[in-house]
């Protein structure tokens, strides 16, 4: 009576499926056995999905953490274990470039964090990133040659209709025309890329972001030195010691460019604060961690534009 509710209770394509059994215990064993699941199987789904999680800003750092979290403890009941270790630095790993200055924070450290001070320094660095956060506003315009009151005349062959005869006519008479430089407003036979006048413009406006440092020698200075340098431009430092607050740089921010032409990555912008012998302190703005340089640099001409006097004499600066 108990294999016939069982049979009638399930769909007929199961039911055919199935081979015939006196007992309701073998038929119920017999469907378990077509529908198990695989360990391996389940076990790369689940290592699939870990590492090709990225956080993306939106909903809460906390929770991404846990799902991660929980993924782990699923994995680790198939026999596939993380160290809480690993899981930090993949975990890390997983977070955009905004948290850069944060990452850097966490390798230049000496302790590990368990899980529990990672989620929590996680919270901490994405609220003051919320904080520091500047609003934009999006602004659109209408072209000054075009006035509303002016009708524009529709071609009635725009839609694709045209014969190909009247597109090579067209074109033709265009290449007939000669080639247009848009900087020249001319038919000179050059495009604007190629225009003197528009390369000569460039020399002349010249680039803000295109910073000269240069090194005084090739000798190997401690790291926590700091060099008064009157080429550079900018204050350039090799590690993140000393530093107050600091910031992931814009695109135009990305690179600083050395006396060779060659360009360098900045991977972070801060605050760096040293103490005097006297009672004072001095604050170096806008200065970019270079990790790749071989010295510590402070700018003068940087210090003038801030607001500090410089004067060198008597052996003292």
């Amino acid at each position: 009576m108990s294999l016939m509710i069982v049979k009638h209770s399930i769909s007929k394509t199961i039911r055919g499926a199935m081979p015939d059994e006196e007992n309701a215990k073998k038929f119920l064993s017999q469907i378990a056995d077509r529908f198990v699941a695989s360990e391996k199987v389940e076990a790369c789904t689940l290592l699939s999905k870990f590492v090709t999680m990225r956080y993306n800003g939106k909903g809460n750092i906390r929770e991404y953490i846990m799902e991660m979290s929980n993924i782990v403890a699923k994995m680790k009941a198939l026999k596939l274990e993380f160290s809480e270790d690993i899981l930090v630095f993949l975990i890390l790993i997983s977070l955009p470039t905004q948290f850069g200055p944060f990452k850097i924070n966490y390798n230049t450290q000496r302790e590990k964090w368990t899980l529990n001070e990672l989620i929590a320094q996680c919270v901490q660095e994405e609220e003051r990133m919320k904080q520091e956060r500047t609003e934009s506003a999006h602004l659109a315009t209408h072209s000054h040659g075009y006035s509303g009151t002016k009708k524009r005349k529709l071609n009635p062959k725009a839609n694709g209709t045209a014969d190909v005869g009247t597109s090579q006519t067209t074109l033709q008479q265009i290449q007939d025309k000669g080639v247009h430089c848009f900087f020249c407003k001319k038919v000179v036979g050059h495009v604007k890329k190629d225009c003197p006048k528009y390369h000569r413009w460039l020399a002349k406006k010249g680039n803000q972001f295109s910073f000269v440092c240069c090194e005084f020698n090739l000798a190997e200075v401690p790291h926590n030195t700091w060099w008064i340098d009157t080429g550079t431009t900018i204050h350039i430092s090799v590690s993140m010691q000393g530093c107050l607050k600091s910031r992931t740089p814009s695109d135009a921010e990305s690179f600083i460019y050395i006396g060779d032409d060659n360009k360098v990555r900045i991977e972070a912008i801060g605050v760096y604060r040293f103490k005097l012998e006297s009672i004072f302190y001095l604050d170096l703005d806008e200065t970019v961690y270079v990790p790749s340089f071989r010295r510590n640099l402070i700018s003068v001409s940087y210090l003038d534009k801030s607001g500090y006097t410089c004067s060198f004499g008597n052996g003292s600066f």
